[in-house]
Formats: structure tokens, C-alpha cells, sequence
């Protein structure tokens, strides 16, 4: 997988960042949802969030990183 840096809204290396790779996806790099409130909420939508897969949460900010594109999808 080909990964290319799109951005910030912190200190470089630091988090949150997004990353677009070569599979058309993106990688959102950010503090891990451990909130139970917050994750029960999140499993009453759709399919819910299974074991395998995690939630993120970024800052608004760091949107204006993600391709024009990809805010109308």
C-alpha cells in the first residue's frame, strides 16, 4: 500500500492526521474511541462496529486536508 500525508491539525507527527493511499481509502490517525456512551450510540447505528474494526476521532479542522472530492461523496 502506497500511503501519501495530507495532513494536520497538530504538531508534525503528532496527531491527528490524514492519509490518502493508492486503494482509494484514507487513514485517520487519531485518539481511539473509549468512551461506552458514546460506543453504545455508535453500535445502535446501521451494522454497528464490529470486533475487527475501531473508531477515531478527529478535530473538524482537519477535514479542509481531505481532497475536495471526497467532501461530496
Amino acid at each position: 500500500m502506497k500511503i501519501r500525508y495530507l495532513g494536520t491539525s497538530s504538531e508534525e507527527g503528532s496527531c491527528p492526521t490524514v492519509y490518502e493511499t493508492d486503494r482509494d481509502t484514507f487513514l485517520v490517525q487519531g485518539n481511539v474511541v473509549t468512551d461506552t456512551a458514546a460506543l453504545a450510540e455508535l453500535r445502535r447505528h446501521n451494522n454497528g462496529i464490529p470486533e475487527w474494526e475501531t473508531v477515531v476521532e478527529i478535530p473538524k479542522e482537519l477535514v479542509r486536508h481531505f481532497p475536495q472530492e471526497s467532501r461530496h461523496v
